[in-house]
Order: structure tokens, then sequence, then C-alpha cells
């Protein structure tokens, strides 16, 4: 009698056991802000989460569908002209959105180097099936509320995005490899903007230094450590208006194959990089600009060649000034209260190099 008392009470103790956890279960996954109580929160453009204890950056994401700018770069780099990893370098600038499927999240970068430029919705889906696409990266769904999700963005931030080590390795300097353990987040230059969102991470790579140019730049060749950065950028206002490149302007350019091209045309375009500059009279022969271009220079250029960049830049306003524009094109020193890396500023910035 004791022995089948036992019994029922262990079967009812188990049963107990299995409704708790499937309590647990259909209660969904956890909030955002229950995920995130023991961690510092950055407010912003994409809000996201530091956590100290395990050295991991959380991002909120609750921009669907939308296109923004992502880019990579290379706060602090390693000096050498001949190896080319400067400091300030830019590298991949991609238009990317961010797309949930169930429990993922996908970063995509859609194809825009082949295009259907027409209001004919079935001609430009066409197009994009003709293309791939960019899938580059999956991120997993930790916890989420009615319009955001919380994922792990660490892996994502702390790749070798900038390709340094296959870098080195072209310029034969050695093969070198990211070391995990010796990289981190470097959280004075990690901020979040209304309009912008910015990590970076101090990364090191290390390997058997062949090359005499990194054995010359570097304290220790076999461990060389610089700065990366990742932006995430809100695109402007609709409104712009392309250009037409010229080869004749001296300038940069983008260009893409446009298949609603006329088959008399050429199937490839081209346009000029450039601001958005517009006047505030229309009818001026000579006016003033809504938003003048200005470009910020950077306080760590040493003099007498701060105040030559400063005199020769002001030069361009001839240029404007034949184009319409009345001081649409200034150069400054960058504020000591401007951050550098806000969007809202254009930084030239000064690079050393050993050979300079």
């Amino acid at each position: 009698m004791h022995r089948l008392f036992r019994m029922l009470m262990i079967c009812l103790l188990l049963q107990s056991v299995v409704f708790a956890q499937e309590s647990k279960t259909d209660s969904g996954p956890k909030t955002i802000a229950d995920f995130t109580q023991n961690m510092q929160k950055f407010d912003g453009y994409f809000p996201f989460y530091w956590h100290e204890k395990d050295g991991k950056i959380w991002l909120e994401i609750d921009r669907w569908d939308t296109e923004l700018l992502y880019i990579n770069s290379l706060p602090a780099g390693i000096g050498s002209n001949d190896i080319g990893l400067d400091r300030g370098q830019l590298g991949d600038i991609r238009i990317v959105t961010f797309q949930r499927v169930g429990p993922k999240v996908l970063m995509v970068q859609p194809n825009y180097s082949y295009r259907a430029d027409t209001d004919n919705p079935a001609e430009r889906k066409a197009v994009e099936d003709a293309f791939a696409t960019s899938v580059l990266w999956g991120f997993e769904v930790a916890a989420e509320n009615a319009s955001a999700v919380l994922v792990d963005a660490t892996a994502f931030l702390m790749r070798d995005a900038h390709y340094v080590s296959g870098r080195l390795q072209s310029s034969n300097q050695g093969n070198y490899k990211l070391d995990g353990s010796r990289s981190v987040f470097y959280l004075p230059r990690t901020k979040n903007f209304p309009k912008n969102t910015e990590f970076e991470a101090i990364l090191t790579f290390t390997g058997d230094a062949k090359g005499r140019w990194i054995q010359s730049v570097t304290p220790s060749a076999d461990a060389v450590t610089v700065r990366q950065h990742h932006s995430f950028v809100e695109l402007p206002e609709p409104g712009f208006q392309t250009r037409t490149f010229d080869p004749r302007a001296g300038f940069f350019g983008v260009d893409y194959a446009d298949y609603a091209t006329p088959i008399s045309e050429p199937l490839r375009k081209r346009l000029i990089s450039r601001h958005r500059l517009q006047k505030k009279n229309p009818n001026a022969a000579v006016s003033e600009s809504v938003e003048p271009i200005v470009y910020y220079l950077d306080p760590g250029t040493p003099e007498p060649i701060r105040s030559a960049l400063l005199e020769g830049a002001s030069w361009w306003n001839q240029a404007f000034e034949a184009a319409g524009y009345k001081d649409a094109f200034q150069v400054k020193m960058l504020p000591e209260d401007a951050d550098p890396m806000d969007v809202r500023y254009n930084v030239i910035n000064w690079v050393h190099r050993s050979t300079r």
C-alpha cells in the first residue's frame, strides 16, 4: 500500500514538472526589456546594448525592409604607404535592408549594378530576379517586443570586415589570422546618434611576419593591432536629383546597367557623385544655397599644412560662384564639442605614414 502511494506521488510530481516546463515554453520568448535589464543601453538610430560581463553587443532592430547605408572603415591603421591600410580608410559602402524570416534576421544587400529604371513593376522584378542579391549576415532572434527584435551582433562586428588579413597576405607581409583572444570592442568610439549608429573594435592579427614593410611599422610584427569601425547610416530624404557623369569633370562616378534603356541607347548609365545643393532663390543668377557644403578639418592636422588646406579649399568657391552659388562651399576646423563620428559632419582626416 505504501509502495503504491509512493509511486502515485512520484507520478504527480513528474506531471507537475512537465506542466511547469510547458507553461514556461508557452509563455514565448523573453521581452527585450527583460533580456537587457543588466545591460547598458545606447539610444539612437539603432538602439543597442552593451553587456560588460560577456563583452557582447546586442542590437535592437525595428526598421524592416528599409534601406540604409552600411559602411566599414579603419580609424586606426598600420601606417605603411606600401601596404595601404591607412587611418581613416573607407571599406565597402553598401545599401542594405534587414528582413525577418521566422527566428532569423537577414541583412540583405540588393544588387543595384543591374536595374530597370521604369514605372513597370513587372519589368523591374524581372531584372531583380535575374541577378543575385547578397545576404551579408544572418542573426538569431534572442528577444522581441511588438515591433522590434534583439540579436547578438558581436560576431558580425568582431569579424575581419575590412579584409586586413587578406591585404597583408596579398602584399607579401605574411599569413595573418584574427585572434579573438586579443580582440575587444573599443567603447570610446562605440556610440549612437539620431541618424547613425557606430561600432568600433580593436582587432589583433597574428601570424608569421615575412615582409619588411610590416616589420618596419609595428612594435612586434607577429601581432598587428588595428581598429575597425562599422556604421549604420540613415539615407537622406527623397528629392535628390541625379546628374549624368561627364569624364571632363575629373571626379568619381557610379555606373550600372539599365535594362529599361531603348535598344538604340547604351545599356550602361553613369552618374556623378555629388552633394545635394539647392539655391535659396532658384531664379537668381547667383544665390546662396539652402544648405552649404561644409567640410571640417581634422584638428590633428599639423601646421603649416592646416592653414594651407583651409585657404586652398576656399578657392573652390570660385567654381561654385561660376555655377551660380554664393558661399556654397566652406571648410572649417572641427569644433571641440563636435564628434567626428556624427554623420552631420563631413570630415577631412589627416593621415600620417612612415614615409610621409
